[in-house]
């Protein structure tokens, strides 16, 4: 009998980081050894009461069940057109230029779908999102990196972009405010991103989950004037609505992007439940600035507090402007790598944290806290690297 063997993108891509440390990470458990995760971007707090009573309400009516159009009910598309414009001062046909996801790693799978034939190239950041590389992987496309760097505020270097060979690009990925780094976004650069674009005939799509975390100044890319002729901004209710199970995110862009996108997606998946929309577009109509404040960051601004402290004992150094929901920091030169030091943390204070080369060679020296969890365990887990023995 001939040996099954699989398809050959199998062998391009490795097991999630998280996916294979978690696994270590419960048998440590196991064994009673009590770990505490500061690893994972998954808020820990409620969404608000408002949109769990709408999910509840919907969930209990007997014709709530069937299935759901592809591109969305109506009251969430508005919903997420009049989140952009009261937030953002961004217009939005909600019938055109909107399209509900499955969360951003479902957008990513689509938009390349949509755009990049197999063996043309994406431009992804370096550090960056392992999901931009790993998918594209997936899907046949070259991975070329651009760098991000500390010097330059982890904004892209737009004269080393100009000077690459940009042939065959067909998409570029951003993320601001950026993960892992914290790096906020900025006007000047999502002007010269847009200008970029135009002149090289490349679409840019800005993965925007974090705007609201630890950030007075939420900004989107689509403010820029002609942004919506060539490029596309995710969104997500994860982080900024405490949502991270329901997996509901969205894309907006200009009518005929949005089409294409829709046409891959109608192929791919059915409509996501009627209740969880229903309840989505609650969130986002009904939660007030008080309720922004206070979830994200009021609370965050606390952990951030505790986890600058854990970064000061580890001998790290980070730039205290960074926002969204993790703090990045540079390991001390005593260490041969950050995987170096998060094995230690681990090992001998308990405590999961990551490592800064999941995200590329730009961040190997680097380390990532994440600020979801209690105040509470954050404190603990900085007691218990206290007790390390420094390097």
């Amino acid at each position: 009998m001939n040996k099954i063997r699989p398809a050959d993108r199998v062998s391009a891509v490795q097991e999630y980081y998280f996916s294979r440390k978690l696994k270590e990470v419960a048998q440590l458990n196991a064994e009673g050894q009590d770990i505490i995760s500061l690893a994972i971007g998954s808020p820990d707090m409620p969404p608000s009461p408002q949109t769990i009573s709408k999910l509840c309400e919907v969930a209990s009516r007997p014709d709530a069940h069937g299935y759901q159009p592809t591109m969305g009910t109506p009251e969430l598309r508005k919903a997420m057109a009049n989140f952009y414009n009261r937030w953002y001062g961004v217009t939005l046909d909600p019938a055109k230029e909107i399209q509900p996801l499955i969360g951003s790693k479902e957008g990513i799978l689509h938009v390349t779908l949509a755009f990049v034939n197999p063996g043309e190239k994406v431009l992804v950041p370096n550090p960056g999102y392992p999901t931009y590389t790993s998918l594209s992987k997936i899907l046949g496309a070259q991975i070329v990196n651009y760098n991000l760097r500390e010097d330059n505020g982890w904004q892209p270097d737009f004269d080393e972009l100009e000077g690459m060979d940009l042939t065959g690009v067909r998409l570029m990925w951003t993320n601001y405010p950026n993960m892992p780094t914290g790096g906020n976004a900025r006007v000047e650069t999502y002007e010269r991103l847009v200008d970029f674009a135009r002149r090289h005939g490349i679409v840019v799509v800005n993965d925007n989950p974090y705007s609201f975390i630890l950030n007075d100044k939420p900004l989107s890319l689509l403010q820029i004037d002609g942004a919506k002729d060539c490029c596309i901004e995710f969104n997500s209710m994860s982080k900024s609505h405490n949502m991270p199970g329901w997996r509901v995110g969205m894309c907006a862009s200009n009518a005929e992007f949005i089409s294409w996108i829709l046409k891959i997606k109608s192929n791919i998946d059915s409509g996501t439940f009627r209740g969880l929309q229903l309840a989505a577009a609650e969130a986002y109509n009904t939660n007030t600035p008080e309720w922004h404040h206070e979830a994200n960051i009021a609370t965050y601004r606390r952990r951030r507090d505790i986890a600058e402290e854990i970064m000061r004992v580890l001998g790290c150094s980070f730039d205290p402007s960074q926002v969204g929901m993790f703090l990045w920091g540079k390991i001390p030169d005593c260490y041969a790598d950050a995987e170096q030091l998060t094995e230690r943390v681990l090992h001998e204070a308990r405590v999961f944290i990551t490592p800064g080369f999941i995200f590329g060679t730009n961040g190997s020296r680097y380390i990532r806290i994440s600020l979801c969890a209690k105040d509470e365990k954050i404190r603990e887990a900085l007691e218990r690297i206290r007790t390390m023995i420094s390097c």
